[in-house]
């Protein structure tokens, strides 16, 4: 079959690397791509924001299967317009999408659903989302009700900070994003994500990770889109994991179906666990990068199967076979990110890198320029690890992060260290 992937960054590099390890993968496009994806398909210049032009390429390149990557063509509504036209399309509707691109809906819903979340407000005037504050105290969430390209949420240590962050974003920092607040209370726990797949109906778990948020080695530094990732995540045992499915998923998945905007794709599940009880912190109807890379090393050609399963609406006969494995992926990023960064920058030792289910380097911001792989983002690269414990996963993503020539760029050394420190192997 026929499958065009939209986007171009770390995540859409691991699901093209993922399809094509499956047989019934005959031509693979993926628009725009990068400079690593161009290895292993093809990669198309397309608006990936116009549904009709997505449409009209899908239709002249005999697609059978799309998927799309990243938030915003879902927030614009592109899978309706391939779904309209007939096209099997892994991603859900824009109403669906609300559950990413607007924090308001999701707090709605997980009142509606009873899903255990943090206390909120919401708030249209910054004069009333001061007052919250100051009648909540510190420390405190702020955060852009819409889409703000990762960077709309403000965790707030003081009063001082969290007000500064309310001026800031009805001040328009953070564009048409921050025209609304979301004030939250502060959860304190460790985080994890949790992916499950639906098709309106059916969830089916695919797998747990964690991140690292901060850009520097120990948690510190300022909040990035991921500096790594490893999976699965110790934290979400079977007993938690039951706990997110009964009191927040399923009950989630259900109010949609009531609104008549049922889910299709896969769902983000943002958790924050305390003593074994699982509160959400945000839902995604992608899935997240740099977490990605590590679920399409475990998960492989499988991958396929279950996505189109989904699209088609026949996740109820469908199994995800896990291995008793790890994989841990390290961001390699542009010196300066996540603030202001140089573009251009030379990449050497790339070619000379093992390329096998055990060992990917996934491409997120990448270019070639006289022949040579050139930086052209914050986030640029993912060396990434597989293997049956985690310390393995490590020492392999580890290896490849080490190997790669880019004096420009810098990466943690400390990936899944709190995991690491818990576990003999």
């Amino acid at each position: 079959m026929n499958i065009l992937i939209l986007g171009g960054g770390g995540r859409e590099h691991a699901l093209a690397w993922a399809m094509l390890q499956n047989p019934k993968c005959d031509r693979l496009i993926v628009a725009p791509g990068n400079a690593g994806i161009a290895l292993i398909a093809d990669c198309a210049n397309l608006d990936i924001m116009n549904g009709e032009a997505v449409v009209q390429f899908a239709s002249d390149e005999a697609i059978d299967f799309v998927i799309v990557g990243p938030e915003a063509p879902l927030g614009a509504g592109v899978a309706d317009d391939l779904r309209d036209a007939g096209i099997d399309v892994f991603g859900p509707s824009a109403a669906a999408a609300r559950l990413e691109t607007s924090k308001s809906f999701t707090k709605a819903i997980c009142d509606a659903a009873g899903a255990p979340t943090a206390a909120y407000g919401h708030f249209t005037h910054a004069d009333d989302a001061k007052d919250y504050i100051r009648t909540q105290g510190a420390p405190i969430v702020v955060k852009a009700d819409g889409l703000a390209a990762g960077k709309g949420v403000i965790v707030a240590m003081t009063e001082d900070e969290a007000l500064a962050a309310v001026d800031d974003m009805f001040a328009g920092s953070f564009g048409d994003a921050g025209a609304e607040v979301v004030i939250e209370e502060f959860m304190t726990g460790e985080e994890a994500s949790f992916f499950v797949l639906v098709d309106g109906q059916t969830v089916l778990p695919v797998g747990t990770a964690q991140d690292h948020k901060r850009a520097f080695d120990g948690d510190k530094g300022p909040n990035t889109g991921g500096m790594g990732a490893y999976s699965p995540a110790p934290v979400m045992t079977d007993a938690v994991t039951q706990k997110a499915l009964d009191q927040i998923v399923r009950p989630t998945m259900a109010e949609m179906v009531r609104r008549g905007t049922p889910f299709h794709g896969v769902l983000f599940v943002g958790l924050m666990i305390e003593d074994g009880q699982p509160r959400l912190v945000e839902y995604n109807v992608r899935f997240g990068d740099p977490e990605c890379q590590c679920l399409m090393m475990r998960l492989g050609g499988q991958v396929l199967d279950l996505t189109l399963a989904c699209a088609q609406g026949r996740l109820s006969e469908m199994t995800v076979n896990w291995a008793a494995d790890h994989a841990l992926t390290v961001v390699l990023a542009t010196e300066g990110y996540p603030g202001a960064y140089e573009k251009g920058s030379v990449i050497g030792g790339l070619e000379d890198l093992p390329d096998d289910s055990f060992n990917m380097v996934f491409h997120a911001g990448t270019d070639r320029a006289d022949g040579r792989f050139v930086a052209t983002g914050g986030r640029v690269l993912t060396a990434t690890g597989r293997g049956p414990t985690l310390a393995e996963a490590h020492a392999r993503a580890y290896a490849l992060a080490d190997k790669i020539d880019w004096p420009q760029g810098f990466f943690r050394s400390d990936i899944g260290f709190r995991a690491l420190s818990t576990q003999k192997t």
